[in-house]
């Protein structure tokens, strides 16, 4: 499937692949992972499905995933992308601890982990990403605050969403405009499954203001 993107894999690429999804299903068996554990949907909805923004932007400098779960996209762009500098920001510290043991017996490079919420960590760091992105996170009008700050100006955030991304997109115009951000692309693809996704791409433009990013619950409960 991944030719399709583009994406010629090597034999250690999917030896990794292999390892990953066997991991995956040994930890789900103890701690909630992911819904999705047997060897096609890991494949086609979560390893490929990771893949699909390849399309739309050039994966390299340093990238930030956000609320990072069970590593997708993450670990998945980690594993093609090898010279992809990342960071897994990860709230939950038993998923951290999943994360590490995935980077350690794939022998990734070039990869962390850290244990924070995006906000907290946007106000302890200067933005120094070129990419952030996130999957299955929030709404894309709270994704957007807790993503957009953490890059450094002319940095893009990935956006990948399900069926009903061009509304989210829409109705989060606003929100990408109040943090320095525009929207550059938009695109929808189809999974083998026939499961429709949209990815786009958000560039910011200047400097976010120092108001953002605000604490999560103000964020959640009133957003841009």
């Amino acid at each position: 499937m991944v030719q399709q993107l583009g994406i010629i894999l090597d034999d250690d690429q999917l030896s990794k692949f292999a390892r990953y999804h066997f991991l995956l299903q040994e930890w789900n068996a103890k701690m909630n992972l992911t819904g999705i554990d047997d060897e096609e949907g890991v494949y086609e909805k979560h390893f490929y499905d990771s893949l699909l923004s390849a399309k739309e932007i050039c994966y390299d400098g340093k990238l930030a995933d956000v609320g990072s779960g069970a590593g997708f996209p993450g670990i998945v762009l980690k594993i093609v992308f090898n010279d992809l500098d990342v960071v897994l920001i990860e709230p939950l510290r038993k998923r951290c601890v999943f994360l590490q043991t995935v980077i350690d017996e794939l022998d990734l490079k070039g990869i962390s982990v850290v244990n924070a919420r995006s906000e907290e960590y946007a106000r302890k760091f200067l933005p120094d990403f070129d990419i952030v992105t996130a999957r299955a996170v929030a709404n894309l009008n709270v994704l957007s605050e807790l993503c957009i700050p953490l890059l450094k100006t002319g940095g893009r955030f990935v956006i990948l969403r399900g069926a009903s991304g061009h509304e989210e997109i829409a109705d989060a115009k606003s929100a990408f405009k109040k943090l320095n951000s525009v929207l550059i692309s938009e695109s929808e693809f189809t999974l083998p499954d026939s499961s429709k996704r949209v990815i786009a791409v958000v560039e910011k433009i200047k400097a976010t203001d120092k108001r953002y990013p605000r604490n999560y619950g103000d964020i959640k409960k009133r957003p841009l």
